[in-house]
Protein backbone atom coordinates (compact mmCIF):
# COMPACT_ATOMS: atom_id res chain seq x y z
CA UNK A 1 0.00 0.00 0.00
CA UNK A 2 1.70 3.28 -0.94
CA UNK A 3 2.24 5.93 1.43
CA UNK A 4 -0.33 9.24 1.84
CA UNK A 5 0.81 12.23 1.03
CA UNK A 6 0.26 15.00 3.65
CA UNK A 7 -2.85 16.92 2.11
CA UNK A 8 -4.49 13.68 1.94
CA UNK A 9 -4.40 13.50 5.45
CA UNK A 10 -6.72 16.37 5.99
CA UNK A 11 -3.93 18.87 7.22
CA UNK A 12 -5.13 22.39 6.75
CA UNK A 13 -4.07 24.24 3.77
CA UNK A 14 -0.75 27.24 3.99
CA UNK A 15 -2.02 30.58 4.09
CA UNK A 16 -0.22 32.37 1.56
CA UNK A 17 2.23 35.15 2.92
CA UNK A 18 1.08 38.93 2.67
CA UNK A 19 2.76 41.12 0.33
CA UNK A 20 5.13 43.27 1.97
CA UNK A 21 6.03 45.42 -0.84
CA UNK A 22 3.88 46.22 -3.93
CA UNK A 23 4.56 45.03 -7.35
CA UNK A 24 7.04 46.98 -9.20
CA UNK A 25 5.31 49.94 -11.33
CA UNK A 26 5.76 49.38 -15.19
CA UNK A 27 6.98 52.36 -16.54
CA UNK A 28 6.12 53.18 -20.41
CA UNK A 29 8.98 53.23 -23.08
CA UNK A 30 9.17 57.58 -22.53
CA UNK A 31 8.00 57.23 -18.53
CA UNK A 32 11.04 55.24 -18.00
CA UNK A 33 13.59 57.79 -20.33
CA UNK A 34 12.28 60.51 -18.78
CA UNK A 35 13.06 58.27 -15.17
CA UNK A 36 16.56 57.62 -16.05
CA UNK A 37 17.63 60.54 -17.75
CA UNK A 38 15.52 63.40 -16.13
CA UNK A 39 18.22 65.97 -17.33
CA UNK A 40 18.02 65.25 -21.01
CA UNK A 41 14.58 65.21 -20.46
CA UNK A 42 14.06 68.41 -19.11
CA UNK A 43 16.61 70.44 -21.38
CA UNK A 44 15.95 68.24 -24.94
CA UNK A 45 12.33 69.50 -23.81
CA UNK A 46 13.10 73.08 -23.13
CA UNK A 47 15.96 73.09 -26.56
CA UNK A 48 12.92 71.73 -28.41
CA UNK A 49 10.48 74.48 -27.61
CA UNK A 50 12.69 77.28 -28.20
CA UNK A 51 13.55 75.62 -31.77
CA UNK A 52 10.04 75.72 -32.63
CA UNK A 53 9.82 79.26 -31.37
CA UNK A 54 12.58 80.15 -33.40
CA UNK A 55 11.28 78.16 -36.71
CA UNK A 56 7.54 79.36 -36.05
CA UNK A 57 7.96 82.67 -35.17
CA UNK A 58 6.27 84.16 -38.56
CA UNK A 59 2.93 82.28 -37.40
CA UNK A 60 3.29 83.19 -33.43
CA UNK A 61 1.83 86.49 -33.55
CA UNK A 62 5.04 88.89 -34.38
CA UNK A 63 4.96 91.49 -36.73
CA UNK A 64 7.90 93.07 -38.06
CA UNK A 65 10.70 93.40 -36.00
CA UNK A 66 12.17 96.07 -37.81
CA UNK A 67 8.93 98.26 -38.17
CA UNK A 68 9.39 101.76 -36.55
CA UNK A 69 6.28 103.18 -35.02
CA UNK A 70 7.39 106.40 -32.99
CA UNK A 71 4.00 107.28 -31.78
CA UNK A 72 3.85 104.01 -30.42
CA UNK A 73 7.30 104.33 -28.43
CA UNK A 74 8.10 102.84 -24.85
CA UNK A 75 4.30 101.16 -24.10
CA UNK A 76 4.33 98.90 -21.48
CA UNK A 77 3.29 95.27 -21.84
CA UNK A 78 -0.79 94.74 -22.56
CA UNK A 79 -2.68 92.84 -24.40
CA UNK A 80 -1.49 94.57 -27.39
CA UNK A 81 2.19 94.50 -26.89
CA UNK A 82 2.80 91.42 -24.76
CA UNK A 83 6.37 92.27 -24.11
CA UNK A 84 5.59 96.10 -24.48
CA UNK A 85 7.75 98.74 -27.47
CA UNK A 86 10.81 100.15 -27.26
CA UNK A 87 12.69 103.55 -27.55
CA UNK A 88 11.61 103.67 -31.46
CA UNK A 89 8.18 101.96 -31.34
CA UNK A 90 9.03 98.46 -32.17
CA UNK A 91 7.17 95.46 -30.87
CA UNK A 92 9.44 93.69 -28.16
CA UNK A 93 7.44 90.41 -28.40
CA UNK A 94 8.53 90.18 -32.15
CA UNK A 95 11.82 90.73 -31.23
CA UNK A 96 12.58 88.86 -28.91
CA UNK A 97 11.13 85.64 -30.93
CA UNK A 98 12.99 86.91 -34.30
CA UNK A 99 16.11 87.20 -31.59
CA UNK A 100 15.82 83.24 -30.80
CA UNK A 101 16.77 82.42 -34.71
CA UNK A 102 20.21 84.44 -34.11
CA UNK A 103 21.46 82.92 -31.25
CA UNK A 104 20.45 79.36 -31.51
CA UNK A 105 21.99 79.36 -35.15
CA UNK A 106 25.28 81.00 -33.52
CA UNK A 107 25.21 78.12 -30.95
CA UNK A 108 24.56 75.14 -33.33
CA UNK A 109 26.59 76.22 -35.94
CA UNK A 110 29.69 77.04 -33.35
CA UNK A 111 29.16 74.11 -31.96
CA UNK A 112 29.36 71.95 -34.90
CA UNK A 113 32.06 73.73 -36.36
CA UNK A 114 34.36 73.77 -33.45
CA UNK A 115 33.76 69.99 -32.57
CA UNK A 116 34.69 69.33 -36.41
CA UNK A 117 37.61 71.14 -36.47
CA UNK A 118 38.88 70.44 -32.83
CA UNK A 119 38.32 66.63 -32.95
CA UNK A 120 40.55 66.91 -36.13
CA UNK A 121 43.47 68.59 -34.33
CA UNK A 122 42.91 66.69 -31.35
CA UNK A 123 43.41 63.07 -33.11
CA UNK A 124 46.22 64.21 -35.08
CA UNK A 125 48.14 65.60 -32.39
CA UNK A 126 47.22 62.72 -29.90
CA UNK A 127 47.92 59.60 -32.73
CA UNK A 128 50.59 61.65 -34.44
CA UNK A 129 53.42 62.12 -32.09
CA UNK A 130 55.36 64.44 -34.61
CA UNK A 131 53.06 66.98 -34.88
CA UNK A 132 51.92 67.36 -31.19
CA UNK A 133 54.20 69.55 -30.23
CA UNK A 134 53.64 71.84 -33.38
CA UNK A 135 50.10 71.97 -33.00
CA UNK A 136 49.66 72.24 -29.42
CA UNK A 137 51.40 74.74 -29.10
CA UNK A 138 49.40 76.65 -31.43
CA UNK A 139 46.26 75.42 -29.23
CA UNK A 140 47.80 77.12 -25.97
CA UNK A 141 48.59 80.28 -27.42
CA UNK A 142 45.03 80.75 -28.58
CA UNK A 143 44.17 79.64 -24.87
CA UNK A 144 45.87 82.04 -23.62
CA UNK A 145 43.83 84.66 -24.82
CA UNK A 146 40.45 85.04 -23.20
CA UNK A 147 37.65 83.69 -25.37
CA UNK A 148 35.87 87.10 -25.29
CA UNK A 149 38.83 89.18 -26.27
CA UNK A 150 40.03 86.98 -28.81
CA UNK A 151 36.66 87.01 -30.54
CA UNK A 152 36.27 91.05 -29.61
CA UNK A 153 39.62 91.70 -31.44
CA UNK A 154 38.67 89.11 -34.68
CA UNK A 155 35.31 90.89 -34.83
CA UNK A 156 37.33 94.10 -35.04
CA UNK A 157 39.28 92.99 -38.36
CA UNK A 158 35.55 92.54 -40.03
CA UNK A 159 32.35 94.22 -40.50
CA UNK A 160 29.42 93.15 -38.05
CA UNK A 161 27.73 90.04 -39.67
CA UNK A 162 26.34 86.54 -38.17
CA UNK A 163 28.75 84.92 -40.20
CA UNK A 164 31.61 86.76 -38.84
CA UNK A 165 30.80 85.99 -35.29
CA UNK A 166 30.44 82.93 -35.83
CA UNK A 167 33.39 82.31 -37.43
CA UNK A 168 35.02 84.32 -34.38
CA UNK A 169 33.69 82.28 -31.66
CA UNK A 170 34.56 79.41 -33.47
CA UNK A 171 38.22 79.91 -33.90
CA UNK A 172 38.13 81.15 -29.80
CA UNK A 173 36.32 77.73 -28.73
CA UNK A 174 38.31 75.04 -31.31
CA UNK A 175 41.34 74.59 -28.45
CA UNK A 176 39.37 73.49 -26.09
CA UNK A 177 38.16 70.68 -28.02
CA UNK A 178 41.55 70.24 -29.54
CA UNK A 179 42.35 69.84 -26.03
CA UNK A 180 39.46 67.36 -24.54
CA UNK A 181 40.36 65.15 -27.97
CA UNK A 182 43.87 64.94 -27.26
CA UNK A 183 43.58 63.41 -24.21
CA UNK A 184 41.28 61.03 -24.69
CA UNK A 185 43.31 60.20 -27.81
CA UNK A 186 46.56 59.95 -25.13
CA UNK A 187 45.08 57.53 -23.45
CA UNK A 188 43.64 55.47 -26.12
CA UNK A 189 46.94 54.77 -28.17
CA UNK A 190 48.22 52.94 -25.59
CA UNK A 191 45.15 50.00 -25.30
CA UNK A 192 46.26 46.73 -26.13
CA UNK A 193 43.93 46.49 -28.98
CA UNK A 194 45.42 49.94 -30.62
CA UNK A 195 48.39 48.18 -30.13
CA UNK A 196 47.84 44.92 -31.76
CA UNK A 197 46.40 47.36 -34.80
CA UNK A 198 49.76 48.48 -35.41
CA UNK A 199 51.23 46.06 -34.88
CA UNK A 200 49.83 44.15 -37.86
CA UNK A 201 50.58 46.79 -40.03
CA UNK A 202 46.91 48.84 -40.20
CA UNK A 203 47.42 52.01 -41.57
CA UNK A 204 47.10 55.49 -39.11
CA UNK A 205 43.74 56.53 -40.59
CA UNK A 206 42.02 53.29 -40.27
CA UNK A 207 43.13 53.04 -36.70
CA UNK A 208 41.64 56.43 -35.94
CA UNK A 209 38.74 56.27 -37.67
CA UNK A 210 37.83 52.23 -36.51
CA UNK A 211 39.38 52.49 -33.17
CA UNK A 212 39.88 56.12 -31.72
CA UNK A 213 37.06 57.99 -32.95
CA UNK A 214 34.37 55.90 -31.75
CA UNK A 215 35.58 56.09 -28.58
CA UNK A 216 35.90 60.08 -28.29
CA UNK A 217 32.42 60.72 -29.19
CA UNK A 218 31.04 60.51 -25.88
CA UNK A 219 33.23 63.30 -24.55
CA UNK A 220 32.73 65.28 -27.37
CA UNK A 221 29.04 65.27 -27.24
CA UNK A 222 28.74 66.64 -23.87
CA UNK A 223 31.53 69.28 -24.68
CA UNK A 224 29.93 70.18 -27.71
CA UNK A 225 26.39 71.16 -25.44
CA UNK A 226 28.90 73.60 -23.31
CA UNK A 227 30.06 75.18 -26.43
CA UNK A 228 27.00 75.75 -27.66
CA UNK A 229 25.70 77.46 -24.51
CA UNK A 230 29.04 79.56 -24.29
CA UNK A 231 28.24 80.71 -27.54
CA UNK A 232 25.05 82.13 -26.99
CA UNK A 233 26.04 83.64 -24.04
CA UNK A 234 29.67 85.24 -26.33
CA UNK A 235 27.06 86.52 -29.13
CA UNK A 236 25.57 88.14 -26.73
CA UNK A 237 28.07 89.52 -25.24
CA UNK A 238 29.66 90.72 -28.70
CA UNK A 239 25.76 92.54 -29.63
CA UNK A 240 25.90 94.08 -26.48
CA UNK A 241 29.00 95.82 -26.65
CA UNK A 242 28.22 97.24 -30.41
CA UNK A 243 30.97 94.30 -31.77
CA UNK A 244 28.36 91.49 -33.29
CA UNK A 245 25.59 91.23 -35.61
CA UNK A 246 24.56 94.87 -36.90
CA UNK A 247 21.78 96.16 -35.27
CA UNK A 248 19.29 96.28 -37.91
CA UNK A 249 19.08 92.09 -37.25
CA UNK A 250 17.48 91.43 -34.01
CA UNK A 251 19.44 89.73 -31.40
CA UNK A 252 18.95 89.23 -27.79
CA UNK A 253 22.27 91.09 -27.15
CA UNK A 254 21.21 93.75 -29.66
CA UNK A 255 17.91 94.31 -27.52
CA UNK A 256 19.53 94.58 -24.36
CA UNK A 257 22.01 97.12 -25.36
CA UNK A 258 19.02 98.95 -26.83
CA UNK A 259 16.92 99.33 -23.49
CA UNK A 260 20.18 99.55 -21.00
CA UNK A 261 19.98 102.80 -20.97
CA UNK A 262 15.84 102.93 -20.07
CA UNK A 263 16.53 99.87 -17.79
CA UNK A 264 15.40 101.47 -14.55
CA UNK A 265 12.44 102.94 -15.78
CA UNK A 266 11.30 100.52 -18.26
CA UNK A 267 13.02 97.49 -17.11
CA UNK A 268 10.98 95.01 -19.69
CA UNK A 269 13.32 96.12 -22.20
CA UNK A 270 15.85 94.27 -20.61
CA UNK A 271 14.15 91.83 -18.53
CA UNK A 272 12.42 89.84 -21.55
CA UNK A 273 15.59 89.21 -23.77
CA UNK A 274 17.65 88.49 -20.60
CA UNK A 275 14.77 85.59 -19.59
CA UNK A 276 15.13 84.32 -23.09
CA UNK A 277 18.87 84.02 -23.21
CA UNK A 278 19.05 82.55 -19.55
CA UNK A 279 16.58 79.86 -20.15
CA UNK A 280 17.96 78.42 -23.47
CA UNK A 281 21.38 78.34 -21.67
CA UNK A 282 20.02 76.76 -19.26
CA UNK A 283 18.53 74.06 -21.19
CA UNK A 284 21.27 73.41 -23.31
CA UNK A 285 23.19 73.05 -19.98
CA UNK A 286 20.86 70.60 -18.49
CA UNK A 287 21.02 68.66 -21.49
CA UNK A 288 24.96 68.08 -21.55
CA UNK A 289 24.85 67.59 -17.88
CA UNK A 290 22.32 64.68 -18.63
CA UNK A 291 24.85 63.19 -21.70
CA UNK A 292 27.36 63.06 -19.15
CA UNK A 293 25.42 61.18 -16.45
CA UNK A 294 24.24 58.75 -19.20
CA UNK A 295 27.49 58.27 -21.37
CA UNK A 296 29.58 57.92 -17.90
CA UNK A 297 30.03 54.16 -17.18
CA UNK A 298 30.10 54.68 -13.85
CA UNK A 299 27.48 56.27 -13.45
CA UNK A 300 25.36 53.98 -15.49
CA UNK A 301 25.65 51.14 -13.44
CA UNK A 302 24.44 53.31 -10.17
CA UNK A 303 20.94 54.19 -12.29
Amino acid sequence: MSARLPDEVGAPPVEALPELLSPPRRRGAVGGFIHRHPGIAAGGALVAVMVAIAVLAPVLGTVDPTALAPARRLRPPSALYWFGTDMLGRDVYSRVIYGARVSLVVGFAVSVLASLLGTAIGLASGFLRWLDAVLMRVMDGLMSIPSILLAIALMALTRGSVRNVVIAITIAEVPRVARLVRGVVLGLRELPYVEAAVAAGTRSPMIILRHILPNTLAPLSVQATYICASAMITEAILSFIGAGTPPIIPSWGNIMAEGRALWQVKPYLVFFPAAFLSVTVLAVNLLGDGLRDALDPRLARKL
